[in-house]
């Protein structure tokens, strides 16, 4: 496994903006955590998952959905895990109940609510429409909008409406929004399924399209207003980290899609590498994505691989910042 593309470079935050990022930096000095995102699972999950986190020594698991379709097994699994966690779900966390054909899959058949088995099997560690506060790491994490399937257009009206009573993206971004202003922290992370609008100019972007017709921002509109309307409040936002667009690239096996992006005090992650799990000559392998904060700055980002002793085999430095993408007194 290689090393990859060439590091993003650290662009320094101006205006106002980074005036108000530097004065929160200033009055309150934050404890240095490592953070694994646990991208797109599809069933790819085992005690040895929770162990080898363990062995990695991280401080806060980040899981971005796509468990299985209603794999509420999985997801029962995920909620027992003991690590400090936030969860989002994904689009195959509603496979059945979300969309016209899958809802007629059922019809005639028992309907147990999956969707709501899952919901309450994680609790309060699903941050879809909500937000966790972290008074240990001085952080909040704020979730986007769960079950997304990512793109421009409004999909499966009447699941949000039944749902959450939200009925477009501008009543979405405001329901993200509640959270922030919410938030016992001025630190956030975000988290979504699907990524924000605004990083897929091209198909091997974070959020590009890569099936027919190729190319086309994928990006969730109203997680991208979120987040700048978070900013513009003077919340700090190190870290956005999701999943969906799978790293491998449908149109070509050639190239990988590009895990990261970085645009002034914020890094993007996509952490949907899959599968996550390899067999190999070599045992079982599986991967992580790893941040490293360091008083509420991303200094690095990686993908590691872990054998069955729980030894790193491979990391692949996504991001290293030369120095702080935010400068803290």
């Amino acid at each position: 496994m290689s090393h990859g593309e060439p590091l993003p470079r650290t662009v320094p935050p101006t205006g106002p903006l980074a005036s108000a990022a530097v004065s929160s930096a200033s009055s309150c000095r934050l404890p240095s955590c490592t953070i694994a995102v646990v991208g797109d699972v599809h069933n790819a999950w085992e005690h040895e998952d929770e162990l080898a986190l363990q062995h990695l020594g991280v401080d806060l698991v980040l899981l971005v959905g796509d468990f299985g379709n209603e794999a509420v097994e999985v997801v029962r699994a995920i909620a027992q895990m003991s690590l400090p966690k936030a969860v989002i779900l994904g689009n195959h966390d509603a496979w059945y109940s979300a969309t016209d054909w899958g809802r007629k899959l059922r019809k005639g058949s028992v309907h147990e609510d999956r969707v709501q088995q899952q919901l309450d099997l994680l609790g309060a560690s699903h941050v879809g429409y909500g937000k966790l506060d972290l008074p240990a790491l001085g952080l909040t994490v704020v979730g986007s909008r769960p079950f997304s399937w990512g793109g421009p257009i409004w999909k499966h009206g009447a699941f949000y409406r039944q749902r959450y009573d939200i009925d477009s993206f501008e009543a979405s971004t405001g329901r993200i929004m509640e959270s922030v202003k919410q938030a016992a922290h001025e630190t956030l992370i975000f988290i979504g399924h699907c990524g924000p609008a605004g990083l897929g100019a091209q198909p091997d972007d974070p959020c590009g399209k890569d099936w027919e017709p190729i190319g086309g921002d994928h990006g969730d509109p109203d997680f991208a207003a979120a987040i700048a309307q978070a900013q513009l409040l003077g919340k700090r936002v190190p870290l956005v980290a999701f999943g969906h667009m799978h790293h491998q690239l449908r149109y070509t096996k050639a190239r990988l899609r590009r895990a990261v992006d970085v645009q002034l005090e914020t890094l993007y992650l996509n952490a949907a590498s899959v599968p996550r799990i390899l067999q190999t000559d070599r045992g079982r392998l599986r991967n992580f994505s790893l941040v490293t904060l360091e008083e509420g700055v991303v200094t690095q980002a990686s993908l590691v691989w872990v054998q069955d002793d729980f030894t790193v085999c491979s990391q692949q430095v996504l991001y290293q910042a030369s120095q702080p993408v935010l400068a803290s007194s």
